[in-house]
């Protein structure tokens, strides 16, 4: 059987409206079929599509027409309503693969909070902090082309070990910028 799997990403520069349903990275909830409710597309010769992104937001504070301070918020998040996977043919380890896309997105998020984490206040930070957002989702749209690629949208099980294997680290690499959820 050939499983072919499209990875989507959305671009957000502000958090995701109050009406779309979201589900938020958690170390502790992986994906369930479930959790992919989307309509399926017709003639997509995908298993399944996993619509992953980062949500952004940036706040300063001014004082005397200076920024003199500033706070951002960066989220690993899930599209169940844009995500859908064929029922006859969805097994786990299609699951667990859509599952390390979504562990790819939180990478990028963890990485994301690090750069910023390294910015000094300055009167250009807005820019900075675009810029930032806008290379995380190069990079992180980068790396899901080249995992289904390696991957072959998981058929390739050595390779997906590998994948899996790979994330896992850079996620522990990263872990004291985790997203932090209930």
């Amino acid at each position: 059987m050939l499983a072919r799997v499209l990875f989507v990403v959305l671009f957000f520069l502000k958090v995701a409206p109050n009406d779309e349903v979201t589900i938020s990275w958690n170390d502790s909830k992986k994906l369930t079929w479930q959790d992919f409710r989307g309509p399926v597309e017709k003639y997509s010769d995908a298993v399944a599509v996993t619509a992953s992104g980062i949500t952004f937001s940036f706040s300063v504070q001014e004082s005397n027409s200076k920024i003199v301070s500033f706070n951002a918020k960066a989220h690993a998040h899930f599209y169940p309503e844009k995500s859908w996977y064929l029922k006859d043919k969805g097994d786990d380890h299609i699951l667990a693969h859509e599952q390390l896309h979504f562990d790819i997105t939180e990478l990028h998020v963890r990485k994301l909070r690090y750069e910023i984490s390294k910015l000094k206040i300055s009167q250009n930070i807005k820019i900075k902090l675009r810029n930032l957002h806008e290379q995380a989702n190069v990079d992180l749209a980068k790396m899901q082309n080249v995992y289904d690629t390696q991957s072959n949208n998981s058929i390739n099980k050595e390779k997906q070990l590998v994948w899996s294997q790979f994330v896992n680290a850079e996620l522990d690499k990263y872990k004291a910028f985790r997203s932090k959820y209930k």
